[in-house]
């Protein structure tokens, strides 16, 4: 199957994965623009996500800003925000940030700092052909993570967008998206949403996407992954954060390109350990069609208050705190400013 679920906590400064990723170890060494400096960070590990890492290393990026990243994968954002609050790692590059917003409220010292992914890249799939659309789930036991997580409150917007009661859907927690789309593919649940690595290949796996159950076009208003960082952090290592975001932006523009289609067929393989042009392709395609990178990195507050929103609509979260309580966008400005 296409879509690998990873869920590791070893780090893997010289760019090891196990559990079904490969090495990334090995890539041609780039020109230094001087002596490097170690940035310890933190990220959820999906496929699309370290295939954007080693993207930034093929090409050079952390070694424009004088980086070393020394990275950790977690399977979820509250693993990143332990990480950061323990003060292992610096700066979370890449994870949902609904359950950080309530870890603020009750105390930890932690700001959002720049977008990431803008847009789910997730569809609905299910294998019962009476089911062809997002009503038709009315009723129907759906496939999802943790309950009140990142996918939980998508899928919940979508529902009431649609005017469906939330409450007239089972939901099952299954796991990862990974894991939700074989219990689709098995008809354990009736439906679920996964990636849209496998979209052009509905029929080889007997499930279809319904027509109106593409998140990214039903709910693009709700941005799926930030950066953020411990407020510690940002005062004691500012400019290394900077530089941070900066490369990594950087890697945001080239993927939105269409001068990275190689580039990017050759990270997802080293990333998964085979060649699956199909699903490298479909990937890439889908990338270049919706953009889905927040290329700019600044994140509105309008986006953030969404999310704070949401929170409270679950009552994971009491209330909604004022911008200067949860995000400094002041770092990602810096970092554009390194871009020209």
């Amino acid at each position: 199957m296409s879509i690998i679920d990873v869920i590791t906590r070893r780090r893997f400064s010289q760019g090891l994965l196990t559990g079904g990723i490969a090495a990334l170890a090995s890539r041609a060494p780039a020109q230094t623009k001087g002596p490097k400096t170690r940035v310890p960070i933190v990220m959820t590990a999906g496929v699309s996500g370290l295939v954007l890492h080693e993207m930034a290393l093929a090409q050079g990026y952390f070694d424009d800003f004088s980086i070393e990243p020394d990275v950790l994968t977690v399977s979820d954002g509250t693993k990143s925000t332990a990480a950061l609050i323990s003060g292992g790692s610096d700066i979370c590059m890449w994870s949902g940030f609904n359950q950080l917003l309530p870890a603020i409220e009750k105390g930890a010292r932690l700001r959002i700092l720049a977008g990431a992914l803008s847009l789910p890249s997730l569809a609905i799939y299910s294998r019962r052909p009476e089911i062809k659309s997002v009503k038709d789930l009315e009723g129907k036991t759906l496939g999802i993570g943790a309950p009140g997580a990142v996918l939980h409150q998508m899928i919940a917007l979508m529902l009431k967008k649609k005017g469906i009661d939330v409450a007239s859907v089972n939901f099952r927690n299954v796991g990862g998206n990974a894991d939700i789309f074989k219990a689709v593919v098995a008809g354990t649940v009736d439906a679920g949403p996964s990636d849209v690595d496998v979209f052009d290949q509905q029929e080889r796996y007997g499930v279809h996407a319904l027509a109106d159950g593409l998140l990214w076009k039903e709910v693009p208003e709700y941005t799926n992954q930030a950066s953020y960082a411990s407020v510690d952090a940002i005062q004691k290592r500012r400019e290394l954060l900077v530089r941070t975001l900066a490369a990594y932006a950087k890697v945001y523009r080239f993927v939105s390109g269409p001068e990275s289609k190689d580039a990017f067929r050759r990270a997802r393989e080293k990333v998964i350990g085979r060649n699956e042009e199909h699903e490298a392709s479909t990937q890439w395609n889908w990338i270049q069609a919706n953009q889905p990178y927040c290329k700019d990195l600044v994140l509105s507050d309008d986006q953030i208050n969404l999310v704070q929103n949401l929170n409270v609509e679950f009552r994971v979260q009491t209330k909604v705190l004022p911008m200067s309580a949860v995000a400094d966008m002041s770092v990602a400005r810096d970092a554009l400013k390194l871009l020209g």
